[in-house]
């Protein structure tokens, strides 16, 4: 298994090597103590048809934070068809989502960045800590060009949320690199990206961009670039 320690070994030995490889690798030395984490936008989409063209049985799971878009449920459904494996979904336990809701009402996340990344801890990283139970690693869609908070990661990187390995098999991809894989393999993504929804999360704190416009900038547009994390990435 590796460690913090092993993380720059990590990076040396897989600098160069496309995402299919670097997927494989880990795959190989992990087996299913590795999974998955998607959110089903277009980098998930490719990792997800990478990961099921090299094991069936890796666990790839969801954040069903109960405010996604219809359109990314619907995907959701159509990608587990696809690939003949449902995508698992972990939720909000209930009774801290109706905790927050009455202390602080169902909207919170407008009134103060404190209280939207409360709403993040609740919907997201709580279940996230059940879904990295026993997991010694785990992939993300992350790539450096989404957000100056990502610019300086790497391929491999030491998730402190969860005290283990995180693995971006796209971080050097470019936005176009990562369209043209979906479009040449046919993997379904969402029918919002066509509507200028370059990054989709929760209905209520994504909105389309304008032409110019940052791909960030439709995510907690009512914060600054620097703070538009959910904490599911935050180094």
């Amino acid at each position: 298994m590796f460690g913090k320690e092993d993380i720059q070994e990590l990076n040396n030995k897989l600098e160069g090597k496309s995402a299919k490889e670097i997927i494989s690798f880990f795959i190989v030395e992990l087996g299913d103590k590795i999974t998955f984490g998607t959110s089903l936008g277009i980098e998930d989409q490719v990792i997800t048809h990478i990961i099921r063209s090299i094991n069936k049985e890796i666990e790839i799971f969801t954040l069903d934070t109960g405010r996604l878009f219809p359109e990314t449920y619907d995907l959701i459904d159509r990608t587990s068809k696809k690939y003949n494996r449902n995508i698992k979904a972990y939720s909000p336990q209930y009774t801290e989502l109706e905790e927050m809701i009455e202390s602080n009402g169902i909207n919170l996340f407008y009134e103060s960045i404190e209280l939207r990344k409360h709403c993040c801890q609740i919907r997201k990283l709580n279940p996230l800590k059940r879904a990295l139970k026993d997991k010694k690693a785990w992939f993300t869609g992350l790539r450096k060009s989404q957000s100056i908070t990502r610019i300086d990661m790497q391929i491999v990187e030491w998730d402190d949320n969860s005290a283990m390995l995180k693995i971006n098999p796209l971080i050097d991809w470019s936005e176009k690199q990562t369209w043209d894989f979906i479009k040449s393999k046919k993997i379904p993504y969402n029918p919002l990206h066509d509507k200028g929804y370059p990054s989709i999360g929760c209905q209520p704190c994504t909105r389309a961009i304008e032409k110019g416009e940052d791909i960030r900038a439709g995510r907690w547009w009512w914060e600054n670039p620097d703070t538009k994390e959910c904490g599911l990435h935050a180094k």
